[in-house]
């Protein structure tokens, strides 16, 4: 088989990748009392009197919810919320295996972003944390700068940050290789969407001087009609020369 075959009848044999496990025994009628009624009871009390409990008495504290509209999903585009949970479901894979963090997929019925942030919001009671996954740009920045600013949880929005985390660790490591300050060298970035704009941002943070953005439309200059409101920020901290024309 070839991987296309492998990864469909693997999906297929074991219905997805994820599955609810109970942390606690249900052996006798003193074990369901423990975890059920009545004794339930006494951990709401608690929380209901501290609502920061919650992250002690419940599953709450180790969970996240990876959540999607399915209008950007891998380089595949908009094919919806349901062809999103596979993703969603492996990076909920992901974060167990290799974090020991419980994570949620969620998939959205709705590309609106006032009902997306709104949404979201309603979830916090139930989520340490939540993960933004493949949101279309440049809907994916408002829907996360509204949500860090309203919700008291941690919002991360994974096209950006952590694709942005990943290329910056690589370019240090060969930056160390061949023994150059990532000041004197001049990078230039293929492709500005959520996460080329993202590592651009994180590059310049890391003390690069020269860093060149280039899209569709060509290299990114400040002034460049048709920027986003992220990409016309970046635009004014890169390509200091104004440098035009596309990759090549």
């Amino acid at each position: 088989m070839d991987i296309r075959e492998e990864a469909l009848n693997a999906h297929k044999e074991h219905q997805g990748k994820l599955q609810v496990a109970s942390k606690m025994p249900l052996k006798n009628m003193h074990d369901l009392s423990i975890a059920y009624t009545p004794g339930v009871a006494e951990p709401c009390k608690e929380i209901a009197l501290n609502k920061d409990l919650s992250f002690e008495y419940t599953c709450r504290g180790n969970m996240i919810a990876v959540i999607s509209d399915g209008t950007r999903v891998l380089g595949l585009g908009d094919i919806g919320p349901e062809a999103a949970m596979p993703v969603m479901e492996g990076k909920s894979v992901i974060y167990k295996t290799f974090a020991d963090v419980d994570a949620v997929p969620i998939c959205l019925g709705t590309k609106d972003q006032a009902k997306i942030i709104e949404t979201i919001k309603l979830l916090e009671p139930s989520f340490a944390g939540i993960n933004l996954e493949d949101f279309s740009s440049p809907k994916c920045y408002d829907i996360e700068d509204i949500l860090k600013k309203e919700m008291n949880i941690p919002v991360f929005h994974d096209d950006q940050h952590g694709t942005a985390i990943a290329a910056l660790a690589g370019i240090l490591g060969a930056l160390r290789f061949v023994k150059k300050d990532i000041k004197n060298v001049k990078i230039v970035v293929n492709g500005a969407g959520a996460a080329g704009t993202a590592i651009g941002r994180i590059l310049l943070n890391a003390g690069a001087e020269n860093v060149i953005m280039v899209d569709m439309a060509g290299a990114l200059y400040e002034g460049m009609p048709g920027l986003n409101r992220v990409q016309a920020e970046l635009a004014k901290d890169t390509n200091k020369n104004k440098l035009q024309g596309n990759l090549a």
